[in-house]
């Protein structure tokens, strides 16, 4: 693998458990399309640092587990700030 996938891989892996936040937002971050973020995350990190990629494995698993309740907010606080 090249030496800056790999670097990028570990960036965004490392990235996201310290900021606990969703891949959409981490591909914002690092100006990349949230496929890249996801296929960095779930097919390339598992070769390079398994460990690394066990506990980001969970906190993709827990974002999909919530991702209807943040959709519920967001649809929520938007029909309330349009009301207003």
């Amino acid at each position: 693998m090249d030496e800056q996938i790999t670097e990028r891989v570990l960036t965004v892996a490392n990235s996201i458990l310290q900021k606990k936040t969703t891949i959409r937002n981490i591909a914002l971050l690092y100006g990349v399309s949230k496929s890249t973020v996801h296929k960095d995350l779930t097919e390339r990190l598992i070769d390079i640092d398994l460990s690394l990629y066990e506990r980001v494995r969970e906190l993709l698993e827990y974002n999909k587990s919530v991702r209807h309740i943040r959709g519920g907010n967001s649809t929520k606080l938007k029909y309330l700030n349009h009301i207003k």
